[in-house]
Parts: C-alpha cells; structure tokens; sequence
C-alpha cells in the first residue's frame, strides 16, 4: 500500500488516495493495539515504510521545488528572503547568480509559492543549502537527501520521545501514535514537509526541561522556532512552569529571563546572516499572507466568513485575518496566567489546547499542520489530534479536480468528528472510559 500511494497515485484520484490511507491508518492502528509491546518490530515498520518513499517525487504537494530553489539560491551566497521566483525569471542578470533548472522549478512549484518571498525560517534554509549541496544540479537526488533529514528527524522523535515518555512514567509506546502513523510517514517522509524537524527539536528541548537542564532546553526550542516559528506561541507558557519551580517571583524572575533570552537568542543568532531592512519588510509581508489572503480547510474562520457575506456581502479574509489571532493572542495570556502547570505533562496539555485553539481559528490548515498537535498529544491524556490525523486527509478532495475547490460538506465531517471527539474525551472520558476502545497500547 506504502509503494502504491509512493510510486502510483496521482493527487487528483481522491478515491484511490482515501481508500490507501484509509486501509494504513486501520491496519497501522491494529498493529500498534496488538504488538505495542515489540519496539523492535514497530521500530523497524516504521524505518521500513519510510524507506520505500525515497526514491519517489512527492505527490500530494509541490513545496519541495520551492525547498530546491531556496537551497540552490542560498549555496550561491544570494539571500533567498530577497528573491522572488517569478522575478528571477524575467530577469535572471539582475541577481548576478545562476539557479539551475530554475524554468522547471519554477513550473513545479507553481502559485502562490513563485510569486511570493520564501516564508521558511533559516534553520530549514539550512537544511535545503544542505539538500543543494550534496546532490549538485539533480532535482531527485535533493528528493533523496531532503527525504533521509526527514527521516533521522523523525528516528530522533522516536528516541528521545521515547525516553521522554519514561521519564514522565508514561508508557513509552505510546510513541508509535506517532512513528507509526500513515499520517506522519506520508506528509513528512513522503511529502518532505519539515514539520517532522520542527517537533525534533521541541522534544529534545522538553526532555531537557525535564531534567532541569534549562539552558540546553532554551537552545533547542531556538532551533525549533527557526525551523517552523509555530512554537513562538509557546514561550509564554514556560512563565507557569518556573514559577511552580521556584514559588517566589524574586527566584523565578532570573531563570525564567535566562530562559528567554537563551531561546530568542538562539533564533537571533540564527537569522543574523539574513537581517536587513528589505529582509523584514519582504518576512512580514509574506507571513502576513497565510493570515489575510489564503484559505484552506478552515474550521470557525469559514462560519465567520459565511457570516461575513450575510452581513456585509463579501469575504471578510482581510479583517477576520487580523482580528482572529488577536483572538488566539489573548488565549494564550489567559492561559499563561491562570493554568497552573505543576507537572511537564500539564505544560504539553497547555501547548496542546494552544495550538488547538490557534488551529480552529486559522484561515489556512494544510494537512501536514497536524503534526505538531499530534505528537504533543501523546504526552497529555488526550488523543484528539490522533483522530485528526487521520479525518485531516478528507481535505485532499479539493484537489479532485483541475482547480482547486474544497468540498465544504468534508471539511464539516473532518471537524465535527475532530471536536466531536475533543469534547467526548474533556467532559465524558472518565465516565464511558470502561466502555470505549483505547488508544493505548495493549501489554505494555
């Protein structure tokens, strides 16, 4: 099934693209119920069904071209925060550099990418400098090495997510919620999305909170904010953790400056090379995009818009784009100061519900976004996003066609079954808990 959705499907056949995964998803949440116990044979599952995507061109998206043009253009010494696809192409002299196969890059990647700015933070410029590097002027042998950085990311997660999970006396299978999902393996190994290196990062950085190594936990969610800047929104949620630490402000207040300044440092140092005032104009800019121009498999954004035409007549993007995470802003404030958090698994519990929150009030959730929530989870009591993770592939349906337009009758299915299960497990758990399949391994 890995080799046909690998080597044998095209995005558009969304028939055969829900039936493939529909079947894994099954047959991968069997495997983990009945031989949970086995970290060897569940280990090597899932290295092996990794494997079987390496040599293939990813087929449900079309952003690692935009990851090969980031790479070239940075392994040329040109800032690729200052170029613009669709300009180089009109006019390749004016940048003094050479992008190889830049006519078939630029083709692949297709709008809004090539007539953007790049949007991805400097540590995964890095790894796409890398990807040019060793695999000189061919697009599959950049295919290959995006693919194996991918994949020792997510033999990292499986590593230190496991031990993470020992230390905080949860049972450490429960990490193949994660490393055996056809979710992950498809998005991440299969797709190259760079989410899987974003989560990497954050749970090294967690496991080293855990054991009171701050400093090194700062450093590493650093680099997890310059891979993806999504965990920005959590560092206000570490303001709780060290004051059940330390109980008194006067002792809090030191460690917890220290901890800041060491993460923002981290991701300062890490754009240095890139900062200059067209830099920051052009990254706002672009960033900006994803909140007040595009929209994609939304959840409470598409009721606002809905109620936006019957109000005022028109798509309220524009507005609903900047009031909607004013919204999640003051969310995470309220959280801050009013959930205590006396235990690492009660600080995951606020990611979760932040990021959650941040979800359902995005006018742009790709597929792949799920990562983060999902493997967050695994170290909470609840297991939402794991059936998230696999509802979230019903979006796929909008690229039935030539143009690309979503069947909002799915989007509805994906999110009542997804907050249908939240609140299940938030008010009727405990109750029912006897009476309902688990998600945990069994014999553990």
């Amino acid at each position: 099934m890995y080799g046909s959705f690998a080597y044998d499907l095209v995005r558009s056949d969304f028939v055969k693209l829900i039936s493939l995964f529909g079947a894994l998803f099954f047959l991968s949440y069997q495997i983990i119920k009945m031989q949970g116990w086995n970290f060897k044979l569940l280990a090597g599952l899932g290295i092996l069904f990794r494997l079987i995507f390496l040599w293939a061109t990813p087929n449900l998206s079309q952003d690692f071209y935009r990851f090969i043009w980031d790479g070239r253009v940075l392994l040329q010494g040109y800032s690729p925060f200052l170029i613009v696809p669709q300009d180089y192409l009109q006019n390749p002299s004016l940048y003094g550099i050479t992008i190889s196969q830049a006519q078939e890059l630029f083709q692949g990647m297709g709008n809004p990418s090539s007539g953007n700015f790049t949007n991805y933070p400097p540590v995964n410029q890095l790894f796409f400098a890398v990807a040019a590097l060793l695999s000189g002027k061919s697009i599959v042998g950049s295919i290959v090495v995006l693919r194996i950085m991918n994949l020792l990311a997510d033999v990292g997660i499986l590593y230190f997510g496991r031990k993470l999970l020992k230390r905080l006396s949860l049972s450490p299978h429960l990490i193949f919620w994660y490393f055996l999902n056809p979710f992950v393996i498809i998005e991440l190994t299969g797709n190259l999305h760079f989410e899987g290196v974003m989560v990497f990062f954050l749970t090294v950085s967690m496991l080293f909170l855990q054991k009171g190594k701050w400093f090194l936990s700062a450093l590493f969610l650093g680099l997890s904010i310059s891979t993806k800047l999504l965990p920005l929104m959590f560092l206000p949620l570490f303001l709780q953790w060290f004051w059940n630490k330390q109980r008194t402000f006067k002792k809090v207040l030191k460690p917890l400056l220290l901890f800041y300044a060491a993460t923002l440092g981290t991701v300062l140092v890490t754009f240095l090379p890139f900062i200059s005032y067209p830099f920051i104009e052009n990254y706002l800019a672009t960033n900006a995009l994803w909140f007040q121009k595009f929209e994609f498999n939304a959840s409470i954004y598409y009721l606002v818009r809905w109620i936006g035409f019957q109000v005022v007549g028109w798509n309220i993007i524009a507005t609903a784009g900047k009031v909607l995470p004013a919204i999640v802003m003051v969310f995470i404030l309220f959280w801050t100061f009013f959930k205590k958090t006396a235990h690492l698994k009660d600080l995951f519990t606020s990611m979760l519900f932040v990021i959650s929150v941040y979800f359902l009030l995005s006018t742009t959730i790709h597929p792949w976004y799920v990562v983060t929530p999902l493997l967050i989870c695994i170290f909470t009591q609840y297991r939402f996003p794991i059936v998230w993770s696999g509802v979230v592939m019903l979006s796929y349906y909008a690229y039935n066609k030539t143009n690309v337009e979503e069947h909002l009758g799915l989007v509805a299915l994906e999110y009542a079954v997804v907050i249908g299960f939240a609140v299940w497990e938030l008010c009727f758990k405990k109750k029912t808990n006897s009476q309902t399949p688990s998600l945990h391994p069994q014999n553990t």
